[in-house]
């Protein structure tokens, strides 16, 4: 009888796998008749595709060296065959981030890496009416009437690390410069900020002693040079489960503790202490939510900050070091206002641009990934090659990226210098708009664009402008990108981020 049960289960089995394998043929089959008329790279490789050379190379580089060949329009494949379609052209990607935005979900490796590291929370949410129910609680607290109020905290956090700065350079013997490690400060002050601004809660991390979240968090997103990161990246689109095993699974479900623990001790707090205070996010997710679904929310929103700003703070620095005659040219321009205040921020349009051109150059989130929902008809500037169809038809499943990069840095809209760094173009006459104004896809587009843009880029003004007042910063490494979580700096030989600066004292 035990045989018989076992050969059931195989047969089962087999047949179960039978099926699946004869689904994905068929998919595959639609696609490659769907993007008959797409070009694009033949696959580097039968079993990984062009994952491996998305993986080692240069952050970005295949995306552009692959539009720059085949046209606005590329297909490639990633492990296993799967088809994937990169997309550059303006009308297409204003419809994907736009009009088609709740039809092109994040895919669903994607949605798991948020669920498996911060929960169900605004990252993770699909569908029109559950992400517009979630970013109408949360939004309020991040707009910039709200982000006003918390300026004082910006420039409060941004004098603590300066002073801390100070500190340092004080053993230096007088010489009133050293090099000091940039990435590690820029991570602990985005943390610090975001606990203290949205949750009025002080992680204490930059203090400089050892900090169990702030490791953590760095664990997770900066070990990428260990190939179980990636098989995992590469693998994750298709099976999302792998997210759960191997040395990768423990440090994700690490971070998705410690957040948590942190969270729901703030949350708790909160409640008994019946802390209402309006200026902070806690007070909007107070009371439309149950704890599960508040903690989710905080482990996104500290996440998110910490990530990307830790990563914009560091990559403008870098190019403040870079380039000693603009960094006198902020400095005046800094030292000119007055005093600390929201308002005198928006007196700096030299800073302004500063920050706007650092996300134009390093862009925190290379690549914009979605999945088709349905199969959907998506609208063309030009046609289709030897066609004069100016519609594509991209059928269920499909991955589709929009490599922030190729469009940030095209040469056809921002000429010939569009890889250097020049914010003086920011105050130039305006040319033609893109994508309806929105020149920058670092916070993408949509009803799905970042919520906390003027929360990050207040918070990094604050800073900016406070460091700039007591300190001139120069670069003394070779430094390249690399591609963690998010594109982090890093020295040219190393594994891990980093980036060294010469900081003297004023």
């Amino acid at each position: 009888m035990i045989l018989s049960f076992l050969y059931k289960l195989a047969l089962v089995s087999l047949g179960f796998n039978l099926v699946m394998l004869t689904r994905y043929l068929l998919h595959s089959l639609s696609m490659k008749r769907a993007f008959r008329q797409v070009p694009g790279p033949p696959a580097s490789s039968l079993l990984w595709g062009e994952e491996w050379e998305l993986y080692n190379g240069p952050p970005g580089k295949p995306y552009v060296d692959w539009h720059k060949r085949f046209g606005k329009l590329v297909q490639f494949t990633g492990a296993f065959g799967h088809q994937v379609i990169s997309v550059t052209d303006l009308r297409s990607v204003a419809f994907i981030l736009g009009d088609g935005a709740y039809q092109f979900p994040k895919p669903q490796g994607v949605r798991a890496w948020f669920r498996a590291t911060l929960g169900e929370g605004i990252l993770w949410v699909e569908g029109k009416k559950a992400h517009e129910r979630q970013r109408r609680i949360v939004a309020p607290a991040l707009n910039q009437q709200s982000v006003r109020r918390l300026t004082d905290i910006f420039f409060e956090k941004s004098i603590y690390l300066a002073n801390q700065w100070n500190k340092l350079l004080e053993f230096e013997d007088d010489k009133k410069e050293m090099e000091i490690e940039i990435t590690n400060w820029a991570g602990r002050f985005a943390l610090e900020t975001v606990g203290r601004a949205a949750f009025s809660y002080d992680f204490d991390c930059l203090s400089g002693e050892p900090h169990e979240l702030a490791s953590a968090l760095d664990g997770l997103t900066n070990n990428e040079h260990r190939s179980s990161s990636f098989y995992m990246r590469a693998l994750f689109w298709l099976v999302p489960s792998i997210l759960s095993i191997g040395e990768k699974g423990k440090m994700i479900k690490e971070v998705k503790y410690q957040l948590g623990a942190i969270a729901s001790k703030m949350w708790k707090d909160a409640k008994l202490a019946g802390d209402m205070d309006n200026r902070t996010l806690m007070a909007n997710i107070f009371e439309p939510m149950d704890e599960e679904q508040i903690v989710s929310q905080m482990r996104t929103i500290i996440s998110a900050g910490y990530e990307t700003v830790s990563a914009i703070v560091a990559w403008m620095l870098y190019e403040i070091a870079s380039h000693p005659d603009f960094q006198t040219k902020l400095r005046e321009e800094i030292s000119a206002i007055p005093d600390h205040s929201f308002d005198s921020l928006n007196q700096l349009p030299l800073l302004d641009a500063a920050v706007k051109e650092t996300l134009r150059l390093h862009p925190a989130i290379l690549e914009n990934h979605h999945e088709a929902a349905e199969t959907i008809t998506v609208p063309l500037s030009d046609p289709l090659p030897d066609t004069s169809e100016n519609v594509l038809v991209i059928p269920k499943g499909t991955i589709v990226v929009i490599p922030v990069n190729v469009l940030q840095t095209d040469p056809d809209f921002w000429g010939k210098d569009a890889d250097t760094f020049r914010p003086q173009r920011w105050l130039e006459k305006q040319k033609t708009d893109l994508l309806k104004g929105q020149e920058l896809l670092a916070f993408s587009i949509g009803p799905r664009s970042c919520i906390g843009r003027t929360f990050a880029t207040t918070e990094i003004k604050c800073l900016m402008t406070t460091l700039l007042r007591r300190f001139s910063f120069r670069c003394t490494r070779d430094i390249e990108p690399f591609q963690s979580f998010v594109i982090r700096p890093r020295v040219v030989g190393e594994t891990a981020s980093s980036l060294p600066l010469m900081v003297k004292k004023l």
